[in-house]
């Protein structure tokens, strides 16, 4: 078949233009790209059984398009049937499947686009899409052990604020009622607290609104370019947690990498497409800045280490990697490592942060009681006769 034969084309952007990393196109998109609804669902969840199912028939020896057909009519999802259709109408009018890919770079992004471009241009079209498989599924894994594990600290903590927003709008109203029969000033904590429920009582729409609007600039700041950088650094220098975002983003980094290795994307390519698969600027900006010193001639490992945030240990398997010539094999050795010390920080955390909660929520609400009951111990003082 024409479509799945002849030579693709080279990427627009030169592999050592770093400048062309910031284009919009990596971040979702360019103008006149087409706009997918539920983008963001079809690629944690349709992608990688798409891909799964898509490397299966391929390996079959089934072509493109009769396997997107086959694929076309088992989609549930309305939105990304359309694509699959449109993906499958390019391929019929001439088009590679990496480029018919590029139509919709909010549902397949540059690293799925290349490692398709560059199997391809090696012959390896259904060896790849098994490469990009296994990648989207040990990425959903991770994604789910992270998202299991601070889904239980995350409830109890909702529910902690729910319960002392309560007290605090119904049952402290009750004592300071009971206070004002004292006639007498108030102990500072009783007041503090008191004021506080007079505050959410009366003013609530206020409250609400002043939160909301702090939230929307706390939000605007951290998707500008300065504020996304500054956060990020902020998450991987913060206590504990820290570490463990350090260690996602250095498995994602691995992990892409050692795919885009195997598929035979140039290595220019490959470090300017996982710069933004480490999902952390800090850690995606040493590879960014890494990328003229390869292009000059150093080795990938020199590159990391010059701005010392890469642990030592990761550039020193991929000094033995560069030493072997098994770079890709060193990769995913690492991104096996991290994802196992990942997995094993979660489980600490999880039961770590469990009693820390139910400690921290008794702590609270122990001293709203005994700020209530404060006025109560001191009645000889504070009582007017």
């Amino acid at each position: 078949m024409a479509a799945t034969t002849r030579p693709a084309r080279s990427p627009a952007a030169p592999a050592g233009n770093v400048a062309a990393v910031a284009t919009p196109a990596r971040f979702g998109g360019s103008k006149g790209s087409k706009k997918t609804p539920g983008s963001r669902k079809i690629k944690l969840k349709e992608l990688p059984t798409f891909t799964r199912q898509l490397a299966a028939m391929l390996s079959s020896g089934m072509p493109v398009v009769h396997s997107l057909t086959t694929l076309e009519d088992q989609t549930i999802n309305q939105s990304f049937k359309t694509v699959i259709v449109g993906v499958r109408q390019q391929i019929e009018g001439g088009a590679m499947l990496s480029e018919a890919l590029k139509a919709y770079p909010d549902v397949f992004d540059e690293l799925y686009i290349s490692m398709f471009n560059a199997g391809e241009q090696g012959g390896m079209l259904a060896e790849t899409a098994a490469r990009i498989a296994l990648y989207l599924e040990a990425s959903a894994r991770l994604r789910r052990k992270v998202k299991s594990a601070m889904m239980y600290p995350s409830i109890v903590l909702c529910l902690a604020v729910v319960i002392v927003t309560c007290m605090i709008i119904w049952i402290v109203p009750v004592f300071a009622n009971i206070f004002k029969e004292f006639g007498s000033a108030l102990p500072g904590p009783t007041q503090v607290l008191v004021d506080v429920s007079n505050l959410l009582r009366h003013y609530a729409p206020g409250v609400v609104l002043g939160i909301v609007f702090i939230g929307a600039l706390f939000s605007k700041w951290k998707k500008s370019p300065s504020g996304a950088f500054m956060w990020d650094k902020f998450k991987l220098n913060f206590p504990v947690l820290g570490e463990m975002n350090r260690k996602v983003g250095l498995a994602r980094f691995a992990q892409t990498f050692a795919q885009l290795s195997r598929s035979g994307v140039p290595i220019l390519k490959a470090m300017e497409i996982t710069a933004f698969a480490t999902g952390n600027k800090v850690l995606g900006k040493v590879v960014l800045d890494g990328m003229p010193a390869v292009e000059r001639g150093e080795t990938l490992s020199a590159a990391l280490d010059k701005p010392k945030i890469f642990p030592r240990m990761l550039i020193n398997m991929l000094v033995a990697g560069e030493r072997t010539g098994k770079v890709d094999e060193m990769m995913q050795r690492i991104s096996e490592f991290y994802n196992d010390e990942v997995e094993t920080m979660l489980g600490g955390l999880t039961s770590l942060l469990e009693p820390l909660l139910i400690v921290g929520i008794g702590i609270v609400i122990g001293l709203i009681v005994v700020c209530m009951f404060m006025p109560i111990f001191k009645l000889p003082g504070i009582i007017k006769f």
